[in-house]
């Protein structure tokens, strides 16, 4: 058999199988192809969804801490941000306190977004990893909110 003409199931990953990196970046794909096929939700990204779903829930944050928080670049925060204050959903200030800091909040309109996209996002959200019994998704969300250290706000998340 040449090894071309192999199934996808058949290939030979090797230690691969065992290296959380490598599992943790193919599930993140294979999450955002079903995100972005027919069946995923319209309308917002789930990177704005998730910087406007925060922002929501922590009026005036700073941007360099909502960046830390959910781990984007400094550069494509900035970028993010300009795009999402020229969709008018967000406004930022800069405090007179601490002049290099920008301050985040939502406008009218991004708080509609929030709650019109909310039960969208997370309803589509509960059919993800459909081959996990609801035990199976409860404990992988548990571990990789230890993982990453969300474990705390864990407790929000319903709100």
């Amino acid at each position: 058999m040449d090894i071309s003409s192999r199934r996808i199931d058949r290939v030979d990953v090797g230690k691969l199988a065992g290296s959380l990196g490598f599992l943790l970046r193919l599930a993140q794909l294979q999450a955002f192809e079903d995100f972005f096929s027919e069946n995923g939700p319209r309308g917002l990204k789930p990177g704005e969804f998730s910087v406007l779903w925060v922002i929501d829930r922590n009026p005036g944050i700073r941007q360099s801490v909502l960046g830390q928080r959910l781990m984007i670049k400094r550069a494509h925060m900035t970028k993010l941000i300009r795009a999402l204050e020229d969709l008018g959903l967000v406004s930022r200030r800069t405090p007179d306190s601490d002049r290099r800091a920008v301050e985040l909040t939502l406008t009218a309109s991004g708080r509609k977004a929030v709650a019109a996209s909310g039960p969208e996002f997370f309803g589509y959200e509960e059919t993800t990893g459909g081959s996990l019994s609801a035990a199976e998704r409860s404990q992988l969300i548990s571990l990789l909110q230890k993982y990453v250290g969300l474990e705390e706000g864990a407790r929000d998340e319903r709100r």
